[in-house]
């Protein structure tokens, strides 16, 4: 099946496109659940009432509306309030800092900002916004974990046709079934694989009101239907975690994206429940890319309907007609119909199977030897008892943060320490110029607000100081 937006009102993002693909199915159709549960008919009243407090608001068609909310029913109402109004969305974390909103209201100029305030919606109407082109739909700022977010814009056709990437995967989710899903809905994977997916398939969409192993679990267990987690592969090692979990008969799969995965934890994943662990290739500019639902080509995954995919360099290109950035396009970024995915990658020949090795750009030079930060991170990740680890080169040396499942603080400078134990015991599987400089065990690492792990030099030594 393929979908196609239906023109409105000399655009693409209204009305019909929200009620025909989104909210169409009968009323009493449970569909979401935080916390309580909302049928079809509850939220088609709920949409309608927003997008009446929008207009009330100042948004019209072509306007912008951003919205700052936690995951609920009332930020998937104000969403496609949005939508069904012909303006665009922006989505902005709700864990933002209040100068963190204030920098990217200064950035987009939106008319509406909307948040929620007591567990209702709040709309304050901005000023200075402007007229969005008619073509866009949805902004998102990329996560951020090496830099500064860009600022990434889709279209109504766009989404769409992401969706009908999902709707021809015999593996993912379909009506009946039950997606708990533990990414965020601000982002890409979260908003179009988890929630718009299972609004247009018929997918009940359970978000635990904790994300702990023992509140996954018990979302997972409340419903009988048959039932896919998706998350990060910081979910999928809690999971694992998990000494003696319980019997649960309707898991079908989890499902990860967002970073590389540890090695060994498919194998442990399936060990504890019985079913595979998933991977799913994707990015904010484009959605999801390729996937391995059933963990048969890990750590390789299959190219999704309609993706062209070439190589340059061994880095990944797309096809991509036009840039999906707002504002001037950095051409090492997007340039003549291709966009530049910065991840190193090999393509099979005969299958076309795609495995990313990591960002092109880890590649470095020390005293003139070549040394990819990927391969050290992916043996580090590898050694007996370390469950993540981050490799990065900052003022001219490699440098190295883990974490191990006992959870122990240990500083470079400690002689005979664990973290010392640990970069010999790397010494034996990488050569000596590989090796980082200072290795730094932490609890834990730090994560975006997407759950991938942080990629900044300072601030990595700001948590490793901290934790000692």
């Amino acid at each position: 099946m393929t979908l196609t937006p239906t023109p409105v009102r000399g655009g693409t993002v209204a009305a019909d496109w929200v009620d025909e693909q989104l909210l169409a199915g009968p009323d009493g159709e449970p569909c979401l659940r935080f916390g309580a549960p909302v049928n079809r008919g509850t939220l088609r009243a709920l949409v309608a009432e927003r997008q009446r407090q929008l207009a009330a608001a100042g948004l019209g068609e072509h306007g912008t509306a951003a919205l700052r909310m936690p995951p609920s029913a009332e930020f998937v109402a104000a969403l496609l309030a949005v939508w069904r109004s012909g303006a665009r969305a922006v989505l902005l974390d709700h864990r933002l800092t209040a100068a963190e909103v204030d920098r990217a209201v200064d950035r987009l100029h939106p008319g509406v900002l909307v948040e929620l305030a007591d567990g209702r919606p709040r709309f304050t109407p901005l000023p200075d916004a402007d007229e969005a082109p008619a073509e866009h739909a949805l902004v998102q700022l990329s996560s951020g974990s090496t830099g500064p977010s860009k600022v990434i814009a889709r279209t109504a056709a766009d989404l769409l046709r992401e969706l009908d990437c999902y709707v021809r995967l015999p593996e993912f989710p379909t009506r009946g079934e039950r997606t708990v899903l533990l990414s965020s809905t601000v982002h890409v994977l979260g908003l179009v694989g988890g929630l718009l997916h299972a609004l247009h398939a018929g997918v009940e969409l359970v978000v635990p009101q904790r994300t702990t192993p023992t509140g996954i679990l018990a979302a997972i267990a409340e419903g009988g239907a048959p039932t896919t987690v998706i998350g990060v592969p910081f979910h999928a090692e809690l999971l694992a975690a998990v000494a003696a979990p319980p019997e649960l008969p309707q898991l079908r799969r989890m499902v990860v994206a967002g970073e590389l995965v540890r090695p060994q934890l498919p194998a442990a994943f399936r060990a504890r429940y019985g079913v595979p662990l998933g991977t799913m290739y994707g990015m904010t500019e484009t959605g999801v890319i390729a996937t391995d639902l059933n963990g048969r080509h890990h750590p390789a995954v299959a190219p999704v309907h309609g993706m062209r995919l070439s190589l340059a360099g061994g880095e990944l290109h797309i096809a991509r007609e036009h840039s999906p950035y707002l504002g001037p396009t950095d051409p090492t970024r997007w340039s003549d119909g291709l966009l530049h995915t910065r991840d190193a990658t090999l393509i099979e020949d005969g299958t076309g199977l795609v495995t990313v090795l990591g960002r092109r750009d880890s590649q470095i030079s020390i005293g003139g030897l070549k040394v990819d930060l990927n391969e050290v991170e992916q043996t580090l990740t590898g050694l007996p008892g370390v469950v993540e680890a981050v490799v990065l080169f900052a003022d001219g040396a490699i440098e190295a943060y883990a974490a191990t499942a006992e959870g122990v603080t240990s500083a470079p400078s400690e002689r005979g320490g664990p973290a010392e134990q640990l970069r010999e015991l790397l010494g034996k599987e990488l050569a000596g110029y590989k090796l980082p400089r200072r290795l730094h065990l932490m609890p834990q690492l730090p994560r975006t607000a997407t759950g991938k792990l942080l990629r900044d030099a300072a601030a990595l030594r700001r948590q490793a100081d901290a934790a000692r």
